[in-house]
Formats: structure tokens, sequence, C-alpha cells
């Protein structure tokens, strides 16, 4: 499935925003926008659906509390929600599922954070039902209840249960490289979901060797095109048992060694990891400033090198939200400018603005998105910035 429509109520500094999304959704606009928090809202869905994590309670807990959570400016109105619509296929001209979510603080004794609404609707053979609404009766008899979703629940989401699964397979994706290469001599603790890929190596080890060997050839092709006398990667455990990825390198000495991960570039490293991750699943997968560490030539390349990933797996092609501020990688005009979203600031928050109809045909004449969306997105006086 892929989420094809999000609407945030008083979400960070978001407070009131919706928008259409596609396969691939690049994120745009300059700091302090939003976009960690737009890409967070579609973490938050993940973590609610936690049997065992902690489900509603956590995910709010892990945010800092809802005080955190809600929008400055939501003054009146003190509930904070989402609400998605997922397609079997992004073009279909209605969602399967809509799913909503709502809370408040409670307002008495612990004070926690209680769902003022959920709702499930389901679309099956041309009509949409009703298969969930809350508060309901038991909840008004209960009101313990009203602290966990439906959707961590699974004595109560049978029904739905697939809007449960596609939310918590989600994957967020932002690769520190020197926690994977320095994990022995860090160590610490690794923080739940591992987005900054501290346990990547140990993801690769987990897979088959049959999926293992068949994703690291596709990922050496697509890296040959991508880095200079790049010629072989491969993966092999140390006499300690613990995994490594080896890659060689076309060199003037023909016996030249391979080299394990530790002394990778950066980019060579997060390029591995998300081309892993592309073919891994197809849920959504949230990627953070993926540009970071590239050479700006290769960054060029990264949309028709992630498109070329997505499409040679035999699964269903994984759905992608990109963060950037990338010129170069906006550069390609292979991008679906229907799929480039702009954040900017206005009096009170953050808007979400797609592209108009002007700017699609600006993009249909042959212009990139980083000459048409990407200029507007720049602060005003960023030239006027000194330290005093």
């Amino acid at each position: 499935m892929y989420i094809s429509y999000i609407e945030l109520k008083n979400w960070r500094n978001f407070q009131h925003a919706e928008t259409s999304l596609r396969e691939v959704t690049y994120i745009i606009g300059a700091n302090a926008t939003g976009k960690s928090n737009f890409l967070d809202a579609f973490r938050f869905l993940r973590d609610v659906t936690k049997v065992h994590g902690g489900g509603l309670q956590k995910a709010i807990s892990d945010r800092g509390g809802l005080t955190k959570l809600r929008c400055l400016h939501a003054r009146r109105d003190p509930e904070v929600s989402i609400e998605v619509h997922l397609k079997d296929q992004i073009d279909d001209p209605h969602p399967v599922w809509r799913y909503r979510i709502a809370v408040k603080s409670e307002g008495v004794g612990a004070n926690r954070p209680v769902i003022t609404a959920e709702e499930v609707y389901q679309r099956s053979e041309g009509r949409e039902k009703c298969l969930l609404r809350r508060p309901d009766d038991e909840d008004q008899t209960d009101r313990e209840r009203l602290t966990q979703t439906s959707l961590e629940q699974i004595q109560t989401n049978l029904r739905f249960r697939a809007v449960a699964e596609h939310f918590s397979d989600t994957t967020y994706l932002h690769l520190v490289p020197q926690l994977l290469k320095y994990g022995d001599f860090i160590g610490g603790r690794q923080l739940e979901n591992d987005p900054f890929g501290q346990a990547f190596l140990d993801r690769v080890a987990e897979s088959t060797e049959k999926v293992r060997k068949s994703r690291l050839s596709r990922i050496q092709k697509a890296l040959s095109n991508a880095i200079p006398q790049f010629e072989s990667l491969r993966f092999e455990r140390d006499p300690s048992g613990h995994p490594h990825l080896e890659a060689k390198y076309k060199h003037h000495r023909p016996l030249a060694g391979w080299q394990r991960e530790d002394q990778f570039s950066d980019g060579t490293l997060r390029l591995i990891a998300l081309f892993w991750l592309l073919m891994e699943g197809d849920s959504l997968l949230l990627l953070e400033e993926p540009e970071l560490s590239l050479d700006e030539d290769i960054v060029r390349q990264l949309p028709r090198l992630i498109d070329r990933v997505r499409r040679s797996t035999k699964r269903r092609q994984r759905q992608l939200m990109v963060s950037t501020h990338s010129q170069a990688l906006l550069e390609s005009k292979g991008i679906d400018g229907r799929g480039v979203l702009r954040l900017e600031r206005v009096h009170e928050g953050t808007k979400i603005m797609g592209p108009t109809s002007e700017e699609l045909d600006l993009l249909k004449s042959g212009l990139s998105p980083a000459e048409v969306l990407l200029a507007k997105s720049h602060p005003k006086n960023a030239g006027q910035m000194v330290l005093v």
C-alpha cells in the first residue's frame, strides 16, 4: 500500500496542513520549517502500533510529552490529530483505508494523553464502511481504554490489522557512518529502531545468504556507475563472527586487497544502506538529507539510481519520502514535480505547498525542480547573515 494523503492538526509546527503524496515525495524548505517534524508524523504512527513497545503513551513520552507535540499556535484547540489515506496504487481514485487519530491531555490526575477520536474506514466494492469510531460505549464505561489506540491492541485491530502492519513496517534512516565504522570503539546504547544505522551490518547478516547475495550484487552494479573504480562488494565474517562488508576497487596494483567498511568513504556507506533498504521491504521509507557526504555528481544521479534499484526488485516498489536541501539532487528532470512539497513558515506555523499548475507547466517544458521550486524555499535574508 501507499500513503496517498496526510492531514496534520496542531502537530508540532503545523497548525493545520494537508497534502497528497506520491510514490517518491521530496520535502524541501528552509531550516526550521518542519521537514523533520513532517517525517516524524509517520514515525509516530509506526511507534503507536508497537504492541509490546508502549504504544501511544510511549510514542508521546519519547517525544517529550504532548506539550512538545502540540503546535505553539494551538491556543484554543488542545487536540493533536493525524489523518492518513492509504491506496493500493497511488493513482487510484479512492483510498482503500482512512485512519485518523486525535489526542489531548486528560486534564485530571496524571494528565495523561487520551484519545479524543480514532476512526478507521475501509472502501470495498465501491462503498466505504466505518470499521471503528471511538470513543465508543466501552470507552465511556472504562476510561482507561482511551490511553491506548486500537492499532496497538491485537484483540481489537483484526479487521484493520493491515493498516497497523503497514504503519509498523515504516523505516527511518539517517545513517551516521561513524557509528557504523567505529561501533566497536564507541559502544554504548543502541537507539530503538536503529535510526542512525548503528546495527546496519547486523541487518545485512540477518538476511538469508541467497537474498544477501542478490541484493549486494544489485548494489554493486549501482555503485559501479556512481563511484570511480568501484569493482566488487561482498559480505564476510571475521574470526569472531562479526559481520563485515568488503569492497574492492580497480587499482594500478592488480593484487591490492579488499577494504572493510571502516575504510569506506562516508558517502559509500550511506549509498549502500540506502540501496539495501530500498530492496528490503515494500512499506514506507523515510530519508533525511541523503545527499550528505556525497559528491555532487553522485547526488545528481541519486533520483535515477533510486528509481533503478526500486524497479530491480520483484516486490512492490517501496514508497519514499525524502527531505533535502540539495540543488544537485533536484536538478534531475526525471523527478515527478507532483511529488515535490515545499514547506513555508507563515504567521502561525508552517504550511505545505504542492506545485501550482503554472509550476507544473514549467516542469513539463523542461525545467528542473531545482530551477522551479527549490529557489522559492531559500531564506530571503540568508545573504545578510553575519557574526557580530
